[in-house]
């Protein structure tokens, strides 16, 4: 294993935090705030820390598929870490698990907040909050691709350990352009939601914390009702640009470059927008008798839907109330998420339509034993590894979210919260029911629950595999047997 690039990647992510942990100290200068000192002492040992660590570059920068998910889940891990010392420090988050359980919250673009006040927060806190909802949202490390470059075309294993979906490709040739364009991509929706949102009359404060939070999926809001209090224009304006950022960024990459019929063929786009638009008339119709009207009850179920099916979390409404069959229909969402290649979260639309083909490809076998049928999205056979991985997915994801919601259940709450608890987290998505529904939060849980649902954040967001491979046997073999090796290089030394 090459231990040396997984070392230089961590210390990169830790300088390149640090760095980011300057816009919240300026921030501070701004509103005259004296919390800004924690931000920047915090800032100061990121820096020195990561600069330490990243000191000697490695020889080899070349690394493989193991070393991209082990250095992953370890610079996510490090990030909350260490992101999470502000709140701590200065207090406004007293208790260190929930600090770490609210950083991680954001990192992950999950949402799921103990905060009882967020109005309490200073203004610092708020920006850094939301901004680490920006910072998941396309992931730091694809950040760190498209500035520092790596040799050997390996990089696309960071890529891979990073990025949502069943397959992760190259837009270009090179792998730093494509994170390029990503990014440029991001940024530039991004810029465009906090113009819109400001020029229809939002304070510019709260167009930026809100553009992060819908741009990143992540829904933390910067009010006690979410979003509730806004306009209804302002509402939609949110509502378009979640379902903007639900889209697999390809799609944009496609118009961008006029290749119009690619961005238009795109099966999991389609079928994304597909069931929106379902769920947006089947939840109107059925609450449209608690609303003022059809108008109200549409932009209420369009919100909502936009809401939980990309894993952003803001709310206009307690949904809580809902009849049972919104409800359902929103768990469903839930579970489904946005595409594969967005900032989104969940299972991921394309997984559910190749299981859906490999399910009918099944049927049609036994019915026709002799007859080779291949599964095919957009005209192309998916290949045989990616319905192996989306099997395994689905089936890795069914166990940790049994063990999960079994373990949250010795707490002793009811079915209910614990169910929706497991699955708002592990889907990225903030909002539940019953207790840990959208004018709730996750501040009742003990700590080793609320440790239980952090992993299943991280483990959500990093499509699960990348945060168990540090779990296994081999892996811890291997660390020990370096550490031996090293310890007995320095001996010799001596």
């Amino acid at each position: 294993m090459n231990y040396s690039i997984i070392r230089y990647i961590l210390g990169q992510v830790l300088r390149t935090e640090g760095l980011l942990l300057l816009l919240p100290c300026l921030v501070a200068v701004y509103y005259q705030e004296s919390v800004g000192w924690y931000f920047l002492l915090t800032a100061a040992i990121c820096i020195s820390l990561g600069t330490c660590i990243a000191w000697r570059k490695p020889k080899s920068t070349i690394f493989y598929l193991k070393e991209g998910c082990i250095a992953t889940s370890l610079s996510w891990i490090f990030l909350s870490v260490f992101g999470c010392l502000p709140f701590w420090f200065s207090g406004e988050i007293p208790s260190f698990t929930n600090a770490l359980f609210e950083t991680i919250s954001g990192f992950t673009t999950t949402g799921a907040s103990i905060l009882e006040n967020v109005e309490a927060l200073s203004r610092s806190a708020l920006f850094w909050r939301s901004f680490t909802h920006w910072i998941g949202g396309m992931g730091v490390l694809v950040f760190l691709l498209a500035i520092i470059p790596l040799s050997g075309g390996s990089n696309i294993n960071l890529m891979r350990a990073e990025s949502p979906g069943p397959s992760v490709g190259k837009l270009v040739p090179k792998m730093r352009s494509t994170a390029q364009i990503l990014y440029g991509i991001y940024i530039g929706l991004t810029l465009i939601e906090i113009i819109l949102l400001y020029l229809n009359h939002m304070p510019l404060f709260d167009a930026v914390t809100t553009s992060m939070g819908t741009a990143g999926t992540g829904g933390f809001g910067i009010k006690a009702d979410s979003m509730a209090s806004y306009s209804v224009t302002l509402q939609w304006i949110v509502t378009i640009f979640m379902i903007l950022f639900g889209v697999n960024f390809n799609a944009y990459y496609f118009l961008l470059f006029r290749q119009f019929r690619k961005a238009f063929s795109m099966e999991e786009v389609r079928g994304y927008f597909l069931i929106i638009l379902a769920s947006v008339i089947m939840i109107a119709i059925n609450i449209r008798g608690m609303t003022k009207g059809i108008w109200d009850a549409l932009t209420q179920s369009a919100f909502q839907v936009a809401s939980i099916i990309t894993t952003t979390g803001y709310a206009t409404t307690d949904f809580d109330q809902w009849p049972q069959a919104s409800k359902t229909i929103l768990v469903m969402l839930m579970f489904i998420g946005a595409c594969a290649g967005s900032t989104g979260g969940g299972i991921k639309v394309s997984r559910f339509i190749i299981s859906i083909r490999t399910v009918i490809a099944e049927l049609r076998s036994y019915i026709h034993p002799k007859v080779i049928s291949s599964i095919k999205m957009e005209d192309k056979p998916v290949e045989q590894d990616v319905i192996r991985a989306t099997n395994v997915y689905f089936v890795t994801f069914l166990l940790l979210f049994s063990a999960s919601v079994f373990a949250v259940s010795l707490e002793g709450h009811d079915l209910i919260t614990n169910f929706t608890a497991v699955a708002a987290t592990i889907n990225n998505i903030g909002p539940g029911l019953a207790k840990v529904g959208p004018v709730m939060n996750f501040n009742f849980f003990n700590p080793f629950s609320k440790y239980i649902l952090m992993f299943d954040m991280l483990a959500g967001r990093l499509e699960l595999f990348p945060l168990l491979i540090l779990l296994h046997p081999t892996i811890w073999r291997d660390v020990v047997t370096y550490c031996r090796r090293m310890r007995k290089l320095s001996k010799n030394k001596q």
